[in-house]
């Protein structure tokens, strides 16, 4: 590590440790300097931990139902948690649902993973992948939408693509000139590319563990000439440009290309800074200052000016109905909500949500009609590939 990489590296240890120690210690009643020297003994034994107040007692699993069904009864039912609802009937829930679908509302926008050009998909190597075509198109949809009076923007993503992130750091931008407030709610990390999107919003709320920042930008390529030579494999190459072969992984950049490389990297970091500076009210001397690629946590961030509070989803929900001066249990729904049947008709134009729709690359023989075979237990594959067989 240089000492830069070491400080930042250790200072976001720090901050982390500090939040595991003071939960622990407001959870279990103890003082922060009891959780540290705990810690300083472990890993613990079971009788050890009790010992500390760290566990209330050993158990086996049908020794913790016994004594539940003690305290609330024996006939009790077990349920996993998203299976337990309030009973409601029937005719209550459809005018529910249908007085909240025409109710003025918060439209939420989910931009998870790597940020990439195109629509949001799945790849089998990195997951799930913000696209920007299918995040624009979401946040423009609620910028038409009447019923919407505020967004809710979810990012959890490491950063990826440039041009992507300016992308959505546009819609983003415009979705505020039309005068739609919007909330950004950070999850487990909102860096590089996930909080060039995120700055321009009107509040930003994160958790105090997210990874924040890493208002920076790199570039390269790996060279395996070394290895290819090993292996015994050649490689020619005829090419128009004096750059044209700038990124064969074959050789180093010259002197020439380096030159290009870093032009282009010192615009977009200076176009990054200034960005972060514009949306969040700062100099970009100051965003500098707390920049250069660095990692915050959220509660760090906070300190900087690059987070305004701290919090969940639901507080970002929250904050977006005060904004828009909407009722407390004003509804919250996905921005773009496209009917199975509806997605049967091809998009007519790029403005149309359903030329955005979520893709995955597991379902890419159905094309677009991924959605409708995955809900018909059809196999991902394509239509080509035989069902799956279940024997009972």
């Amino acid at each position: 590590m240089t000492d830069a990489h070491r400080e930042a590296m250790g200072r976001l240890t720090e901050s982390s440790w500090e939040q595991i120690v003071q939960g622990i210690a407001e959870s279990r009643g103890l003082k922060p300097a009891e959780v540290q020297a705990v810690a300083d003994r472990a890993p613990l034994l079971a009788q050890d931990a009790i010992d500390a107040r760290l566990l209330d007692r050993i158990g086996y699993r049908d020794e913790v139902y016994t004594s539940l069904r003690r305290k609330v009864g024996t006939d009790v039912k077990l349920l996993f948690a998203d299976k337990w609802t309030r009973p409601e009937k029937p005719v209550a829930r459809i005018l529910r649902q249908v007085k909240q679908k025409k109710a003025p509302g918060v439209a939420v926008v989910d931009g998870y993973g790597a940020v990439v050009m195109g629509r949001s998909r799945r790849s089998p190597v990195q997951g799930q992948m913000m696209g920007s075509d299918t995040v624009s198109a979401a946040i423009r949809a609620a910028v038409k939408d009447e019923r919407v009076q505020a967004i809710v923007f979810r990012v959890d993503s490491p950063g990826g693509s440039y041009v992507a992130s300016d992308t959505i750091w546009r819609e983003v931008v415009c979705a505020r000139e039309a005068g739609k407030p919007v909330i950004v709610s950070m999850g487990a990390v909102a860096g590089s590319g996930g909080y060039f999107v995120a700055c321009p919003a009107d509040v930003i709320v994160a958790e105090p563990g997210t990874i924040t920042g890493s208002i920076g930008v790199f570039g390269g390529k790996a060279v395996v000439a070394g290895l290819t030579d090993k292996l015994g494999i050649t490689y020619g190459a005829v090419a128009q440009g004096r750059n044209a072969l700038m990124y064969s992984t074959h050789r180093s950049f010259d002197a020439n290309e380096l030159e290009r490389l870093d032009a282009f990297l010192d615009h977009v970091y200076n176009d990054f800074t200034n960005k972060v500076a514009s949306g969040r009210n700062l100099t970009q001397e100051d965003v500098h200052a707390i920049a250069k690629g660095r990692v915050w946590t959220g509660a760090d961030a906070a300190e900087r000016g690059l987070v305004d509070t701290l919090g969940g989803l639901r507080d970002a929900v929250r904050i977006a109905r005060e904004r828009a001066g909407l009722p407390a249990d004003a509804p919250a729904r996905p921005a773009v909500t496209i009917p199975p049947l509806a997605r049967l008709k091809p998009p007519r134009s790029t403005e149309d949500p359903r030329a955005a729709a979520s893709v995955s690359m597991w379902s890419a023989g159905w094309g677009s009609y991924a959605e409708i075979a995955e809900r018909l237990g059809l196999s991902a594959y394509g239509p080509l590939m035989m069902p799956g067989v279940t024997l009972r």
